[in-house]
């Protein structure tokens, strides 16, 4: 029985092409060029971060964070920057009496953020709260410990094969692979995704006749 449902932040629930845009901003380089290169690393099955390197050889992300808030440009995402279908899942989620966790690679400012939005769920943590981020199995272990059911019974929803499936799979867990956003689209076709993704899903809205589903039938009834 699936009784928890924990939902990964970026490009899950929050569409992250305005924080892209400010970042080559930052860098001073073209949108539409910073997006091209964002999508070649992810084509080859880089870390995002080495997009950053491209422009500016040494970036460290956290230190640049740093300086865009001292600079008064902080990261920053509203009710604009969700997703239309993640309130009417998560209201219909409720419903259906189930526990539900946001749970990404978040920093404390994004948590802070995340929280304000005010999203009808139990639980909101980012890895920086935990001190240990995706893939790290670590990641996966605290999820299963903030929620009050086994491992088997949460099912962990992520826009990435790499980041989110394989590992919530690792550790035990049902997963969900969301198609949308550039990790999305690109990973779409990796023959890996049928193989270890219990359900493969165009919108959030489409969890609970899926949960429902497998609930009768058990995870391998798909």
């Amino acid at each position: 029985m699936i009784r928890a449902v924990v939902f990964d932040v970026g490009e899950c629930l929050v569409d992250e092409s305005r924080e892209y845009g400010t970042w080559a901003d930052w860098l001073g380089v073209p949108q539409h060029t910073f997006s091209a290169v964002f999508g070649a690393v992810i084509a080859r099955g880089m870390d995002y971060r080495e997009a950053f390197q491209v422009f500016q050889p040494g970036f460290d992300l956290t230190e640049e964070r740093r300086k865009r808030e001292e600079a008064g440009q902080a990261e920053r995402f509203g009710e604009d920057d969700v997703y239309p279908d993640v309130r009417p899942a998560l209201k219909a989620l409720r419903e259906d009496g189930l526990w539900l966790g946001l749970a990404g690679n978040q920093t404390v400012s994004a948590g802070r953020i995340l929280r304000e939005l005010d999203f009808p769920v139990d639980m909101v943590a980012t890895s920086d709260d935990w001190g240990v981020s995706k893939p790290d199995l670590g990641f996966f272990e605290h999820v299963i410990d903030a929620a009050p059911y086994a491992a088997e019974e949460i099912l962990y929803v992520g826009d990435r094969l790499d980041n989110d499936i394989r590992p919530a799979a690792e550790s035990g867990m049902a997963t969900a692979l969301i198609r949308r956003g550039p990790w999305g689209v690109i990973q779409e076709h990796d023959p890996a995704a049928d193989e270890i993704a219990t359900l493969r899903i165009s919108s959030l809205t489409e969890l609970p006749k899926w949960i429902a589903a497998l609930n009768e039938s058990g995870p391998d009834g798909r």
